[in-house]
């Protein structure tokens, strides 16, 4: 069996934990690993690492290429140009695998859900890899509550695994959710399985403007030519070939702290928190903090604390938290967009501290890495090498620098800088001048063919 694993989304519902360019699916919540780390070891039950497909968007795609090697899982990346929903990059992901495999069974598996594997999910994906030679197979979640954040699916004509789809009905409110769960409804999970040949024939009935897209038009020509759209409204809510296979077991979207609440083991006082939270009378209370955090006469609070951020909620009102995020778009504020740390192919880097003329940050540039040959016409740069050594290219000589020598880059100067080594290059580095920003990079050459508008650095 195929996998293809959705993983292009820029979410920000769990602010300040997630950024735009570090969505939830990349955060380490459980157990130092992602969502996304927990998806593709989830796949590795029914799929060898060749036949996993991980669908993403430029500016993540060395993100999950770092998350694979982290847990040593070499699969294939594929890359939008663009995001266009799901229904492209699933018409995209399975013609790719169809050329190479026309009998090819394909699980799909988003990246920014929360599952627990069971008997019961097992079972499930082996029922669906026997129905899917007759119908495209979604999987709907038994409910727990009647909850509104959940697109739902009735189950209609019984199968031998499972049910033909009635209907799909979109988030209802709480009276409508609470009728649902009396009439057997289940929460749409937005998994599936199919087989590519049945898939793209059907995308070939009803969504013909989009296969042809991508069967006629490279990659790139194809994003450009293709709606929006996700698989639901493009697809699944016109065939009639669709049946649902129930799943028991514990699911979450994530799509709040109070959902990842739900999910956390709890102290006696129904307190989810690190060992460094104290507190004479707070419960059921969710602290996320790298920090000592203290609190007197709170109880179901979340207090999630980042390094540049602290946010405060009830913990039943944290699904508002994209009205924090909507404010802070509308005062074009970078918060929103990445956190202290910044990942980027060569490694990363943290703001340290920042003033109006300077800034400090530490560079972690990753073995045998080497940033773009660039310039800056409003800054220069000092680097101080902490660990490691770094191959530095300063105007036209090329030398290297130990641990605890530094070098300095006037403004207009092209410079690189590179790790030859083989452990994590450290460096602190100071920028002075009147403009510093990311957008006063002008790169000469780049290992990784970023352009001077993405992924700076």
């Amino acid at each position: 069996m195929y996998t293809i694993i959705l993983a292009g989304g820029f979410g920000t519902r769990l602010f300040p934990l997630s950024r735009t360019n570090y969505p939830k699916q990349f955060i380490p919540l459980f157990g130092g690993k992602s969502l996304f780390q927990k998806t593709v070891e989830r796949a590795l039950l029914t799929s060898s690492p060749d036949e996993i497909y991980v669908v993403t968007n430029a500016a993540h795609h060395f993100l999950v290429k770092e998350q694979l090697n982290s847990i040593n899982a070499p699969c294939n990346i594929l890359e939008e140009p663009c995001g266009k929903n799901t229904l492209p990059a699933l018409i995209y992901a399975t013609l790719t695998i169809y050329r190479q495999d026309e009998d090819a069974v394909i699980l799909v598996l988003p990246s920014d859900q929360y599952l627990e594997v069971n008997p019961a999910y097992t079972n499930a994906i082996d029922a669906a890899e026997k129905l899917a030679s007759e119908y495209l197979i979604t999987f709907g979640v038994s409910p727990t509550t009647p909850h509104t954040g959940y697109g739902y699916i009735k189950p209609g004509k019984e199968l031998s695994s499972g049910y033909m789809v009635d209907t799909f009905v979109e988030k209802p409110n709480l009276e409508t959710a609470q009728q649902y769960l009396t009439e057997g409804y289940l929460w749409n999970a937005g998994i599936f399985c199919f087989r590519a040949d049945m898939f793209l024939k059907e995308c070939e009935m009803h969504a013909p403007d989009i296969i042809s897209a991508f069967k006629n038009n490279s990659v790139k020509t194809a994003y450009s030519q293709v709606p929006k759209i996700s698989i639901d409204y493009g697809l699944l809510e016109k065939t009639n070939n669709i049946a649902v296979i129930p799943l028991q077991t514990k699911w979450s979207d994530l799509g709040s702290f109070d959902a990842l609440y739900s999910l956390k083991e709890k102290d006696k006082n129904g307190n989810v928190a690190p060992t460094d939270y104290i507190t004479p009378d707070g419960e059921n209370n969710l602290v996320i903090s790298d920090r000592l955090v203290a609190t007197i006469g709170l109880s179901d609070v979340s207090i999630i604390d980042s390094a540049d951020v602290l946010v405060i909620c009830s913990k039943d009102q944290s699904q508002r938290i994209g009205e924090i995020t909507e404010i802070l778009h509308d005062q074009n504020d970078e918060r929103v967009e990445n956190h202290t740390t910044v990942h980027r192919p060569w490694g990363s880097y943290t703001i340290l501290q920042k003033g109006k003329t300077f800034l400090i940050k530490r560079l972690t540039v990753l073995p045998h890495k080497r940033l773009s040959l660039q310039y800056h016409h409003h800054r220069s740069e000092h680097w101080v090498v902490v660990s490691g050594m770094a191959e530095v290219t300063n105007g036209d000589k090329t030398f290297f620098v130990q641990n605890g020598e530094s070098t300095f880059v006037p403004a207009g100067v092209k410079h690189r800088l590179a790790n030859p080594g083989a452990i994590p290059l450290e460096v602190i580095e100071v920028q002075n001048g009147e403009y510093l920003s990311e957008s006063d990079i002008v790169r000469c050459d780049d290992d990784y063919e970023r352009n001077n508008e993405e992924n700076k650095g």
